[in-house]
């Protein structure tokens, strides 16, 4: 996919993100979205060689729409400004683990992980770094995983979780209520023609995280 014409377009709604410049250019965001959807169809069918369980995924059931839901916000800007797609087993609503593609001006990355659990998945996530932390720290202080991802993104608790104490060896990763990796790319990224073949490596990569967080929950 030439992902050129998508960042152009992303760009000008961002200067532009009103209804009235929206409808004149409807025509290029449906080829944009058309183009998109047909980039995270190659994705998922790459992902599932080592996933199965992206296998026959609808990449339309992966990718959010662009209208904005301004109901309870402040900013009432009607459309998002990027394409963003959640690849999982049942696409954008996967509860469990799955893989993420954000395409926004100044801000393009991709990972896996799973984002605001439910409270009886993140227990589960929990009680899986207490009793079997090892995995997890062996990857986390791996040189493939730091030199990808860095560490572990996601909003975490003041304090220790209910039930552990505050001095736990493991008592940083436990205060997650998210558990997810990203790597960033820029738009020079994005040009490049190997940048297809990266960002499938980044997504092998996430699922060796995705595979500790599937042990715990399943």
């Amino acid at each position: 996919m030439e992902l050129k014409p998508t960042i152009k377009f992303l760009n000008e709604l961002s200067a532009n993100n009103n209804k009235e410049w929206f409808d004149a250019n409807r025509k290029t965001y449906e080829s944009c979205r058309k183009d998109f959807l047909g980039f995270v169809g190659n994705i998922i069918d790459e992902i599932a060689k080592f996933d199965s369980e992206l296998t026959d995924v609808d990449p339309k059931k992966c990718v959010f729409r662009i209208n904005r839901d301004i109901r309870f916000s402040k900013d009432k800007t009607p459309y998002k400004t990027n394409f963003g797609a959640l690849m999982g087993g049942a696409g954008k609503k996967t509860e469990g683990t799955g893989f993420y593609i954000h395409l926004a001006p100044g801000q393009n990355f991709a990972g896996g992980g799973i984002y605001m659990p439910k409270p009886e998945t993140l227990a589960a996530i929990r009680q899986e770094i207490d009793y079997n932390p090892d995995g997890l720290n062996m990857l986390l202080a791996s040189k493939n995983f730091k030199e990808t991802f860095g560490e572990i993104r996601g909003e975490k608790l003041k304090t220790a979780p209910k039930g552990y104490p505050k001095d736990h060896p493991n008592i940083e990763l436990l205060r997650f209520k998210s558990f997810y990796v990203i790597k960033e790319f820029s738009e020079k990224d994005l040009a490049d023609e190997g940048f297809f073949d990266e960002l499938i490596s980044t997504y092998k990569k996430a699922y060796e995280f995705n595979k500790y967080l599937k042990e715990a929950i399943s």
